[in-house]
């Protein structure tokens, strides 16, 4: 197997395994049930908002920590905190152990960023595309099989909401052990970059012969393990140092024939850490993506939406147990199975429609579907029927995967090879804040503290304003393209009266010089 197709595997397992959480979809039901003492109102109030806060407040840490400790150390730290979180939840009670949990919680999502970037710093350029193709399908199997296990234990009786717990905690336990087969980073996007402006060695002295193709095949296979593996992935005969000296500092040569030729497996120059670099770097990659106005525009839409999405994925339980209080129809892993399968279906469907038509109409596409959002959000706060309710979060949830699978695509094809984590970072750090505005201004003690119907219909009216928002930009791109198609068809009518009067002049000439 080739070694980034073993590190993807590894990868896509540990991913699989880290969203199989099959006791979120119950989370609420199982909060607000006999075996805690806590109304849904107190969730609300005190309890989900803070884990928004602890999100915002740990993500650009998290973010720089990840590159600095090189991915592999968040990743198993964020299995730690997996297995931390559901413990409590199990074994606790009390509303301040739930309110840690939800500190934990935010730091938890927080550190999914470094599942995101590892594969940036891990695989070879000429592979992301596959990988990430890999790694995304790994998560949406994990969500999905997480809604159909956990509807078909409820529906079924034979798990209460609390027990789906335990395979929660088993499944984060799986995660913790596989991340110690991912193989460690050498180098990150950022602080531990190579130096671009080294040029490596070809590693011959200069009698040397040319490499055989039997050296160079062996050369090859070194430097795959090399990459898989690390230092330790190499037998001491086949490490060999910058200056191309053995352990032992003496040339490591092999004799052929009388002639010495000389092996270069590593002709890389070594990634060591620098601050300084990071910050140019950074500072490149944001000058060179937001002086781009489709990364603007689509990026603006793409932070924006997804707070408006996870402060509807957060709260829609509670939404879901105000309408259907008696608890008759429990279909929450249904609906969360059927909108990870529409998701990933729209998502797969996104990539065959052509990019051209969603950037020559982006302001108008983006205001279509911004009120669509908001109309079905909006709608989702007058909802009597639970049924309904579900059908309301189906359609929003896979319009907006849908949406955001269009701008990753757009916003991607106008950044420098590596800074897409950084673009998703800052777009996921948007979308938090923006969450955390929206928390404070509409449960929080200073805000509104509205109950979760009232929430709904604001969650509605952003969207809406967003969409309003969109809708100005593309009147006013429209009125200026106008504008400038008129002036252009102007300048063309007086260029070609003048060229007329010419030509004209030129032929009157003649006769007036005869006469």
């Amino acid at each position: 197997m080739q070694p980034w197709l073993r590190v993807s595997l590894l990868l896509c397992v540990f991913g699989f395994f880290r969203e199989l959480r099959v006791s979120e979809p119950f989370v609420t039901e199982f909060l607000s049930g006999e075996w805690r003492d806590i109304e849904p109102e107190q969730l609300n109030r005190d309890v989900y908002p803070i884990g928004t806060y602890s999100q915002v407040a740990l993500l650009v840490f998290m973010f720089l920590l990840t590159d600095v400790l090189r991915y592999k150390s968040i990743i198993v730290f964020s299995a730690c905190l997996g297995i931390v979180i559901w413990s409590l939840l199990l074994w606790t009670e009390s509303l301040a152990a739930l309110q840690v949990v939800q500190v934990l919680y935010g730091a938890y999502m927080a550190s999914e960023v470094a599942y995101y970037t590892y594969i940036y710093a891990k695989i070879s350029r000429e592979k992301y595309q596959q990988v990430t193709g890999n790694t995304r399908a790994a998560i949406l199997l994990g969500r999905f099989l997480s809604g159909v296990i956990s509807q078909v234990l409820v529906s079924t009786g034979a798990m209460n909401v609390r027990d789906l717990n335990y395979i929660t905690l088993g499944t984060q336990a799986v995660s913790l052990l596989w991340s110690f087969l991912l193989p460690p980073v050498k180098t990150s996007v950022y602080f531990y970059a190579r130096d671009e402006d080294t040029k490596p060695t070809d590693g011959m002295v200069a009698c040397d012969p040319v490499p055989t193709p039997q050296q160079k095949e062996q050369e090859q296979k070194a430097q795959d393990q090399l990459e898989l593996h690390g230092d330790n992935g190499l037998d001491a005969s086949q490490k060999v140092s910058p200056d191309r000296t053995t352990p032992n500092n003496e040339p490591n040569e092999s004799v052929e024939n009388g002639t010495a030729t000389a092996k270069t497996i590593d002709a890389q120059p070594k990634a060591r850490f620098s601050a300084s670099r990071a910050v140019r770097l950074l500072w490149k990659h944001l000058i060179s993506a937001y002086r781009q106005l489709p990364v603007v525009q689509w990026s603006l839409w793409w932070a924006l939406a997804m707070a408006g999405f996870i402060q509807v994925q957060v709260y829609v339980q509670l939404l879901w147990h105000e309408i259907d209080q008696q608890q008759g129809t429990l279909f929450n892993g249904g609906a969360e199975a059927l909108l990870t399968l529409l998701g990933a279906m729209s998502a797969l469907a996104a990539g065959y429609i052509a990019n051209r038509i969603f950037e020559q109409r982006a302001l108008w596409i983006l205001t279509v579907c911004s009120g669509l959002q908001g109309g079905l959000i909006f709608y989702s706060g007058f909802a009597t029927n639970i049924w309904v309710a579900y059908v309301l979060y189906i359609l929003f949830g896979t319009l907006y995967l849908f949406m955001v699978t269009m701008a990753s695509a757009i916003v991607a094809k106008y950044l420098e090879e590596d800074s897409f984590g950084l673009i998703f970072g800052i777009n996921m750090f948007v979308a938090v804040g923006v969450q955390a505005l929206l928390t404070l201004a509409t449960i929080s003690e200073r805000g509104l503290m509205l109950d979760p119907r009232d929430q709904f219909k604001v969650y509605g009216g952003y969207f809406l304003v967003l969409s309003i928002i969109y809708l100005i930009a593309a009147i006013a791109a429209s009125a200026a393209r106008v504008w400038q198609l008129r002036r252009e068809a102007q300048a063309a009518s007086t260029n070609a009266g003048v060229e007329g009067s010419v030509a004209t002049a030129e032929r009157c000439e003649p006769a007036t010089v005869s006469g």
